[in-house]
């Protein structure tokens, strides 16, 4: 298939199309332009091979032949039968004129406007209440693509033309999927900072995710709840752990629009169903969510944006998330009320993984209040220090504290994880082995001298509910003794050494000579002074 041929490896296309941006924008803004125009070709292709099938009962050698069969169909009797049908399907109908695929086909013949993108993304909006202010983020009017209306309408055909390369016909949503993760990690890479707003590392999502899901692969109809979501990466990878990820119900709510957006188009281009999508654009601690449908969950995973500020405002103390605590999270850190707002929503028998700050595990004031609550009520199952620089926002070390709604015992199991990692060139990385370390210890809840320590509630109350890491694992390693009559031997080998280097060069010093005779008297009043 000529198509097929001319396509190359789906991330490095993608990724070459990042390049037509590169040069008039930062990373920040070009992801939204390159994400989002990727997710408008995998909606028409999708539409595309769905169209077809239903026309032919089969797949399309390529896209071209789809889109003929298509326009065909649309100048007959059937062609509103065919629209129901599609709209039924796909929640979406894409005419012909407004496919990717079309759009390519006028990019080559230097006859594209970026007038029709914007009728095709305006169409997707308006077809269904899922797809509301999707491209909402990508301003094909922006004077960063270029000034005036032609030279906007060329840069966004480059990458119309770029992304074409893509095969999506013969890429499944797995591949896919993968590639779009890809893509959102390479921009977290780029754009640095800006990155915790979006991006979860994959290490750091891994044990998260791989704790929380522990005991509950097999469940049919997982529920999984990220109230910070971001892209949506740390929701989507229950489904690389799960017996059933097609029963898998996701939850999550996002308060940055664009990354709101980001992460409705990532669950759709891992092909969760509709109905198993549950997201909304929120303030995650300032208005409860969910309140109505589902509202506690089996899985509860967190990366929040650490020692936020919030409100606070005394209503809270009447919320139900916080109300048995008797105080409020610090106005200047947010850090337990995100904690809290998730144990809240976690169902009895689940368990919730959250990233924070080390300074949870020791503040005082109201924290230490909200601590003690917690170890009190055995609500504090792990505490996990994570290595230092792991994160494309902030060098801090981080710590994961693992929390169960009802448990009978109240021991909290402390594992330093903290060295465990390669150095890189911008981030710390933890590689796969050192992932199955921390969930070996985790899973042996057992404690390992110098790695992990299983701490009774007696320890904990002893240490007045600090739970810094270092009072309960101690990883000092003892230096070795120092051998002194070697030490000494070595010394005196370096003061011969010296002797002998400073006597060759008194020699060669008596060798310089000069007609100036204040040079010369400077010369041997050194050599004197050398000589002593």
């Amino acid at each position: 298939m000529a198509e097929q041929e001319n396509s190359k490896d789906l991330i490095s296309v993608l990724w070459s199309g990042a390049d037509i941006l590169r040069s008039k924008m930062d990373a920040n803004e070009y992801k939204n332009y390159l994400l989002g125009i990727v997710f408008y070709k995998y909606l028409s292709d999708s539409f595309m091979i769905k169209v077809y099938d239903m026309i032919c009962d089969g797949k399309p050698e390529s896209l071209k032949e789809a889109l003929e069969a298509y326009m065909e169909v649309l100048q007959g009797d059937d062609a509103e039968d065919l629209r129901v049908e599609m709209k039924s399907e796909c929640h979406y109908v894409i005419e012909p004129e407004l496919t990717f695929t079309y759009f390519a086909d006028a990019a080559r013949n230097n006859s594209f406007n970026r007038e029709q993108l914007q009728k095709g993304f305006n169409s997707i909006e308006q077809s269904d209440a899922i797809f509301a202010d999707l491209f909402a983020d990508i301003d094909l009017y922006s004077n960063r693509l270029g000034t005036g209306d032609q030279k906007q309408s060329d840069t966004v055909a480059s990458l119309i033309k770029e992304i074409d390369k893509a095969d999506l016909l013969n890429s499944d949503a797995e591949i896919l999927g993968n590639a779009y993760e890809y893509l959102i990690g390479q921009f977290a890479s780029e754009t640095g900072k800006k990155a915790g707003e979006f991006y979860t590392p994959q290490p750091v999502s891994k044990i998260l995710t791989k704790i929380a899901i522990m005991g509950q692969e097999d469940k049919k109809g997982l529920s999984v709840y990220d109230p910070c979501m971001g892209s949506g990466s740390l929701l989507l990878n229950a489904k690389k752990y799960a017996e059933f990820p097609q029963y898998i119900k996701y939850y999550g709510q996002e308060l940055n629009t664009s990354t709101y957006n980001l992460a409705r188009m990532n669950m759709f281009l891992h092909g969760i169903a509709v109905e198993n999508q549950n997201l909304r654009h929120g303030d995650t601690l300032d208005e409860d969510w969910p309140t109505e449908e589902e509202t506690d969950f089996n899985m509860v995973l967190m990366n929040p944006p650490y020692s936020a500020k919030w409100s606070a405002a005394a209503g809270f103390l009447q919320d139900e998330r916080f109300s048995d605590y008797g105080v409020l999270a610090p106005k200047s850190k947010a850090d337990y009320a995100f904690l809290l707002h998730g144990l809240y929503h976690l169902k009895n028998n689940g368990t919730m993984a959250i990233v924070l700050p080390h300074g949870v595990l020791f503040r005082g004031a109201a924290e230490g209040k909200i601590r003690e609550k917690l170890l009190r009520s055995g609500n504090i199952y792990a505490v996990i220090g994570l290595p230092a620089n792991m994160f494309y926002n902030t060098s801090i070390p981080t710590c994961i504290i693992v929390l169960k709604k009802h448990r009978d015992g109240r021991d909290v199991l402390f594992i330093d994880a903290s060295k465990k990692f390669n150095k890189g060139k911008k981030q710390n990385e933890m590689t796969d082995e050192h992932i199955e370390s921390v969930i070996e210890l985790y899973s042996k809840r057992e404690t390992v001298e110098k790695e992990a320590f299983l701490a009774s509630f007696e320890d904990i109350e002893k240490n007045d509910f600090n739970l810094n890491i270092p009072r309960y694992v101690d990883n000092f390693e003892k230096e070795e003794d120092v051998d002194i009559n070697a030490l000494l031997s070595d010394m005196q080998r370096t003061d011969d050494e010296l002797e002998r280097v400073q006597g060759e060069f008194v020699s060669l010093m008596k060798e310089l000579t000069s007609m100036d005779d204040t040079i010369m008297a400077s010369l041997n009043e050194l050599i004197k002074k050398m000589e002593r």
